[in-house]
């Protein structure tokens, strides 16, 4: 059955538009995959990312402002986590169509060889 098309207005496709800038960048990506498995101090993100502090904090502010995750301190430490779990679904769902497309493009450049008939 073919999906239903939904009217969206200008504002709507903006909003569309910036949700996707925020995930256009590697490193975002790489914060927001560190958090998939749960909460995450910014030392632990800094370090499964090798990214550095500064750049780290940087990318954290823009995912923590496009409602992407939230942070929270205890003492000295500041945890942060994903609080929209529809990033799960559209990674997961960008993963597949990347899985198929490449597989079907492998497909085509390693053809099955023919076997000789006895």
């Amino acid at each position: 059955m073919p999906r239903q098309r939904k009217n969206l207005s200008d504002a709507a496709l903006q909003l569309i538009a910036d949700r996707f800038k925020v995930l256009s960048e590697p490193m975002r990506l790489k914060i927001l995959h560190t958090l998939w498995d749960g909460e995450q101090t910014v030392g632990h993100i800094i370090a499964s990312t090798n990214g550095l502090q500064a750049n780290v904090s940087k990318h954290l502010g823009i995912l923590q402002q496009a409602g992407l995750v939230s942070r929270r301190k205890e003492g000295l430490n500041v945890y942060y986590r994903i609080i929209d779990e529809a990033v799960f679904d559209l990674c997961e769902a960008v993963c597949e169509s990347l899985h198929d497309r490449l597989t079907e493009q492998i497909g085509e450049l390693m053809p099955i060889p023919q076997r000789k008939r006895a």
